[in-house]
């Protein structure tokens, strides 16, 4: 191992600093195109639920070093795992996009380069995918064997329906930046090198209103495909809790004064 292989040894394999109010968390080896190996997985988690706790971040942009949002689940890691192992690799994926999903703060993917395997599953369980437009979306799971994981057999369909998720999921197709956005798996386009960039300006934007107010928009939309009557009762206990709130108080007294509000999630 020479001084640089050491070095890169030595760097945490997902970093998170923050920008404003945005948190961005990435997915650090570069060197093996931010494959998702175990510790990688587990470290995600972590800051996953340190961003999503903490009151100060209205925002959490997920993204991937060295021009690659992430190669998947890292394959050479995978041999000779047992059911055991495969259920330890598998939980803290579940937990992070669980997380994903269902936190109340926004989660947006700058995707740049290749989103490949369990890279597409993350990015499509984020809230906004920013893509550069020369990244590429690829979900052939089948080509090792594998059936797809991290949630993408329900956020994929979700995004984009059940034919094109096929075409994905079933006949391996690569997407590319350009009809990603044409089908939904991609929200917005940056050119290259700007994905970072653009979906921190989209996290300023979500910073910007109730936190309150964002999460219960969130869970609302976690519950859609739970049936209308459902979702309405949600709706009510939601909106109920929310007209009890300062930040409601605040957003009404700002409307009326013709100011800019300051919102503070209570």
């Amino acid at each position: 191992m020479d001084d640089r292989d050491t070095a890169a040894a030595r760097e945490p394999v997902v970093t998170a600093e923050d920008h404003g109010a945005a948190r961005v968390i990435t997915l650090n080896r570069p060197g093996a195109r931010n494959a998702i190996d175990f510790p990688m997985r587990e470290r995600l988690l972590d800051e996953l639920r340190r961003a999503a706790g903490d009151p100060d971040v209205r925002a959490i942009v997920l993204t991937g070093a060295g021009g690659t949002f992430s190669a998947g689940g890292d394959v050479r890691s995978m041999e000779g795992a047992g059911p055991d192992a495969v259920r330890a690799r598998l939980g803290p994926v579940h937990e992070a996009v669980r997380l994903m999903a269902t936190c109340g703060t926004p989660v947006i993917a700058a995707v740049e380069g290749a989103a490949a395997g369990l890279g597409v599953s993350l990015a499509a369980a984020c809230d906004h995918v920013v893509a550069s437009e020369d990244a590429r979306f690829v979900a052939a799971f089948g080509r090792v064997g594998l059936v797809a994981d991290g949630g993408l057999l329900w956020t994929l369909p979700q995004r984009v329906g059940m034919g094109r998720a096929k075409e994905m999921l079933v006949f391996g197709r690569t997407v590319s930046a350009s009809r990603a956005y044409e089908i939904g798996l991609a929200d917005s386009l940056a050119p290259p090198g700007t994905a970072l960039d653009a979906a921190l300006e989209r996290a300023a934007e979500a910073a910007a209103l109730a936190p309150l107010s964002v999460a219960a928009a969130k869970r609302l939309l976690a519950r859609t495909d739970h049936g209308l009557d459902q979702l309405l009762e949600a709706e009510r206990e939601e909106q109920t809790a929310l007209f009890g709130s300062a930040d409601f108080a605040e957003g009404r007294a700002a409307f009326a004064e013709r100011r800019t509000p300051r919102f503070e999630g209570r």
